[in-house]
């Protein structure tokens, strides 16, 4: 198979190629404005007819269609296009056929495109998906894999509300894909090719917050510069805040102000400017909680969330596990220098036998491991991290891994703690009617220690 020759292509941002019919098999696009000008999404993309985008486009004039037709390439050739939407552009294009030895099977096209002002705005955005280019985002809907029926309805739930601008709160435990559904509506939705813009409010110190969400003035304080915060950098696109119960209660004042206004003022600054987001947030504690703690404002709360989504932990949704095992083997048979082919079975058992605490990121982590560890092309037991291998259901006691033996099924003296430790919460929570205060003085621990204990055992 050949390209034959061709001059340097360093100008160029854009490849095409299509098949011997002028179908579009593979793209790669710079900007997502060449997209949405067009009046497409990238997944509608693939699979259409090379001229079905444009009004003065046919198989007469198309270069593709030409170079598919002649075999013969067609360089730096100047075509002024008008979209199906109206907008016209300018593109500069090199097209060569693909030819497997005589026969033509298809083409490939290397193009430059130049947008009038009055049809694009924000050509400085830049993105890390290969498909989502150029807007911060690196999941789509497609990585959500489920075959669990509560996840299938949070996927229908997330392409409905993509189409509107509504706030949304998702509540989820760590490691249950809080972010991958943000994500996943912002690239529903038609601010694609806008800026995802995400906090993790919990790891920025209490006194950076503010500034960080709304900007600084110069001179507001010494050596303060001229600074947009996130509000603004998210301008036409979503603004998804982590652990937004981490808040500073004033704070929470200040940023409902902001969503209910849609406008911010820099600190220091004097006037205030317009902004055009999505707001989507998330917190990994029971949003219920969180109001009777008055840890989060209740007006804020129901501003936040006008559209709730409630997200499993993996232990509720056990029949994913497999065909995320599988996902992650994909993942990372193409991202590492490594091939693993397949799992062995007591492998899978003693996923489902655990209770990742740490959700599906633990999982995906645990497959990772497994990358480093193994010596063949099958993970096995020995190749998984040694608490989940220890921890899980029908997994191999320390004493059996000593003696070579998967039959001796010893409950380590661990276990053994936590069982005990966690009846003993359990107990006392019952004596208290859950109240987590009073519970917390009668154990002679910290409120924040028997939430964290009430956490790991999965008691709230």
């Amino acid at each position: 198979m050949a390209l034959g020759n061709f001059e340097d292509l360093s100008a160029y941002d854009n490849i095409l190629v299509t098949d011997g019919h002028g179908v579009i098999v593979f793209y790669d696009m710079a900007d997502l404005n060449v997209l949405k000008e067009l009046g497409t999404r990238p997944e509608e993309f693939i699979g259409q007819h090379v001229t079905s985008f444009y009004r003065d486009l046919t198989n007469e004039n198309s270069t593709v269609m030409n170079v598919l037709k002649n075999g013969v390439a067609i360089c730096n050739v100047r075509q002024e296009l008008i979209t199906k939407k109206g907008n016209t552009f300018v593109s500069k294009n090199s097209t060569y056929p693909i030819k497997k030895e005589d026969t033509i099977i298809g083409a490939i096209e290397f193009s430059k495109h130049y947008f009038r002002k009055d049809n694009i705005r924000s050509l400085d955005k830049f993105a890390g998906h290969k498909i989502y280019r150029k807007n911060n985002t690196i999941y789509t809907i497609d990585n959500i894999i489920t075959v669990n029926s509560r996840m299938k309805a949070i996927k229908n739930k997330i392409e409905k509300i993509a189409r509107t601008n509504s706030t949304v709160l998702i509540y989820g435990r760590t490691g249950t894909g809080k972010e991958v559904v943000a994500q996943a509506i912002h690239n529903l939705s038609d601010r694609y090719e806008k800026p995802f813009i995400s906090l993790n409010c919990g790891a920025v110190p209490v006194s950076l917050l503010e500034s960080i969400l709304f900007g600084t003035a110069k001179g507001s304080f010494t050596g303060s510069e001229e600074m947009p915060g996130l509000f603004e950098q998210a301008e036409g696109g979503t603004l998804f805040l982590d652990e937004v119960n981490s808040l500073d209660i004033n704070l929470q004042v200040k940023l409902l102000k902001a969503i209910e206004e849609k406008t911010v003022r820099r600190i220091g600054g004097k006037k205030n400017i317009n902004v055009d987001i999505r707001v989507i947030s998330a917190t990994n504690e029971d949003p219920d909680i969180l109001l009777a703690e008055k840890r989060l404002r209740e007006d804020l709360f129901f501003r936040l969330g006008v559209v709730e989504i409630d997200l499993p932990n993996l232990t509720e949704r056990k029949e994913d596990i497999e065909v995320l095992v599988e996902y992650f083997i994909n993942f990372y048979n193409n991202n590492m220098n490594i091939f693993i082919d397949s799992v062995q079975q007591e492998v899978l058992e003693c996923f489902k036998g655990y209770d990742w605490p740490g959700n599906i990121r633990e999982l995906r982590n645990a497959i990772e491991t497994a990358y480093n560890n193994a010596c063949s092309n099958q993970i096995s037991l020995y190749d998984i991290p040694r608490r989940i291998r220890i921890s899980g259901k029908n997994s191999m006691s320390d004493s059996a891994e000593i003696n070579g033996s998967a039959d001796i099924k010893v409950k380590s003296l661990r276990d053994t703690v936590e069982e005990f430790e966690r009846e003993i919460i359990i107990s006392e929570l019952k004596t208290t009617n859950w109240k987590i205060g009073e519970t917390a003085r009668r154990l002679g621990v910290s409120k924040q220690l028997l939430k964290y204990k009430m956490d790991k055992y999965k008691l709230r």
